[in-house]
């Protein structure tokens, strides 16, 4: 059984596929089947560590950004995306999968495209509330579409809706659960102070970032702060806060990352009382699956419409508070916080909600599909 994978971009697109892959992983432990050769096809992975640990074989296949702005294609999007569709028509010609799995986004069409050519069955995942334009194209073929957010599936074309479920948003098992000890000390954090713990997406928040380190006297003279910058923006982010924080006597409540990896995530939410984050969907429903109240700043809909949707689709739910980034001030911000951190009654309704929004298991129920699906199209 030959299972292809495609998708990524960023963290959102690309861990859902790691963590269908433990769903079928796990599926097959239990009933005694024979693992599936699974492999990779897109642009860079976002974190190839993840497909070694889970022997996903990776394919290079570029693929061109559409943009929503221009009218006009830009002619080296075209000729990258062009080039990503004829290497993944000989790529899977060759590999010949039983089923491809999807979860959107640019660097997901090329392998979709080619794989309409030679008629393999297709199986998709769309994580944001407005599903994006390469999931609504690939719905037309699909053989089943699975998505996130309550209200996504009303933006579907009505002749596809019978195969759409709303099953949730599939998280790797490793951070699924909160690790509930432990720690404040592996964080070297103050435990006799709640924790606040700011997320900036995979590839970070410049503007948040900037937000957070102005309140930081603030607010570590009252909490622990964990700061996920970002990658690019770590470094700085150290450095300006250790200017920030130069009189302060609470400075070691302060802790920065690039990028937390998994364990690091466990023991952060396990300690946590309030999350601020950006507003993509896999952040929403790990902190979903978390149950931690949030205060959610979604990028500008002028710089991605998506966002701004997933963050109020998971607001009207009752499980955070959004704040859109042209009235975010230090002094709002602040303020909001100390409300909240004020008033547990109401954070222990959104957690309620959170947990309620969640719908735990995503990956496994997407899995049985695909191995249903995968079976089906093997040759007898």
């Amino acid at each position: 059984m030959k299972i292809a994978l495609t998708g990524g971009g960023t963290g959102g697109h690309f861990y859902p596929l790691i963590a269908v892959v433990e769903g079928i992983e796990n599926i097959c432990k239990e009933r005694k089947l024979l693992e599936p050769q699974y492999f990779y096809l897109g642009p860079e992975p976002f974190d190839k560590m993840a497909l070694a640990e889970h022997d996903i074989e990776y394919h290079s296949a570029p693929a061109g950004k559409l943009s929503r702005e221009r009218r006009i294609p830009n002619p080296f999007s075209f000729f990258t995306t062009a080039a990503g569709i004829t290497r993944c028509f000989f790529l899977l010609f060759s590999i010949y999968p039983d089923v491809v799995f999807s979860t959107g986004g640019y660097a997901a069409f090329p392998t979709l495209f080619a794989t309409r050519l030679l008629r393999i069955p297709v199986v998709i995942y769309d994580a944001d509330a407005r599903p994006g334009r390469v999931s609504l194209w690939a719905s037309k073929f699909a053989r089943w579409i699975a998505v996130a957010h309550p209200n996504a599936a009303a933006t579907f074309p009505e002749k596809v809706r019978e195969k759409i479920a709303r099953t949730g948003h599939p998280i790797r098992v490793e951070i699924e659960s909160p690790a509930r000890e432990g720690g404040h000390e592996f964080l070297k954090l103050d435990p006799n102070a709640p924790t606040i713990f700011i997320v900036g997406g995979s590839q970070g928040a410049q503007a948040l970032n900037e937000i957070v380190i102005d309140t930081l006297p603030t607010l570590v003279a009252s909490y622990n702060v964990v700061h996920q910058a970002g990658i690019a923006n770590a470094e700085e982010a150290q450095r300006v806060a250790g200017v920030v924080l130069h009189d302060s006597l609470h400075a070691e409540r302060y802790r920065v990352f690039g990028l937390l990896n998994a364990l690091a995530l466990k023991m952060t939410a396990g300690i946590t009382s309030l999350i601020i984050s950006r507003a993509g969907s896999g952040s929403i429903f790990e902190i979903a699956s978390w149950g931690i109240p949030a205060i959610l700043v979604p990028i500008p809909g002028e710089v991605s419409h998506d966002q701004t949707e997933n963050a109020f689709s998971y607001a009207r739910a009752g499980a955070a508070l959004v704040i859109e980034q042209k009235n975010l001030t230090p002094h709002i911000l602040l303020a909001e916080i100390k409300r909240l951190m004020d008033d547990e009654p109401t954070r222990r309704r959104m957690s309620e909600a959170a947990k309620a929004f969640a719908r735990p298991g995503a990956g496994r129920k997407i899995a049985e599909v695909i191995l249903e699906t995968a079976i089906s199209h093997e040759p007898i």
